[in-house]
């Protein structure tokens, strides 16, 4: 296992640490731990390109750690009231639709191999700012709960553009087009 690869797994390693220091409302260590595992993000992604040492198994582990970390970040934020319920669906129900296509694809002999798309990341980088201004006006009282209202419409909107980029890809290749 390489460097970027352990990276990773301590990336993943963090999500329960993160879930429960939000449900228990440690706000600021959820914060800088939140941080921690954004920057690892971006750090073992910098490294595997820039050494190269890109291998298979970090191509599945990268996402599925950023997977993990959102979707957990998403759930302990709503469930203490912090982000809207249905937001918490919009972001998970995209993440389980868009693996249950994967899987579909795969048993029905198609299997489908996706490549992540600009408006993917640029969701990304929406739920996990989202998270980040969440948490951090939470842990250092900003002010910010009425501005807010306009990152989580936009977090929404890309979700779900996503899963709609995503699902047309997915009706072609299934298609054969």
């Amino acid at each position: 296992m390489n460097i970027p690869n352990i990276i990773t797994v301590a990336r993943t390693l963090l999500v329960p640490i993160v879930f429960w220091l939000v449900i228990a409302g440690h706000d600021i260590a959820a914060f800088t731990l939140f941080v921690i595992a954004g920057i690892s993000d971006a750090l073992d992604g910098y490294l595997a390109r820039r050494l190269d040492l890109r291998t298979e198994l970090g191509a599945h582990l990268d996402p599925l750690a950023d997977k993990l970390l959102i979707v957990s970040i998403f759930i302990a934020l709503g469930m203490r009231g912090d982000v809207p319920s249905w937001l918490v669906i919009t972001v998970v129900a995209r993440d389980i639709l868009i693996l249950i296509g994967i899987m579909l694809a795969s048993m029905l002999g198609k299997p489908v191999t996706i490549a992540p798309l600009q408006i993917s990341k640029m969701t990304t980088v929406a739920q996990i700012s989202l998270a980040a201004l969440v948490l951090a006006n939470a842990a250092f009282s900003l002010g910010l709960a009425s501005g807010l209202i306009v990152v989580v419409w936009g977090t929404a909107v890309l979700t779900v553009a996503s899963l709609i980029a995503y699902l047309r890809i997915w009706i072609s290749h299934m298609s054969g087009e």
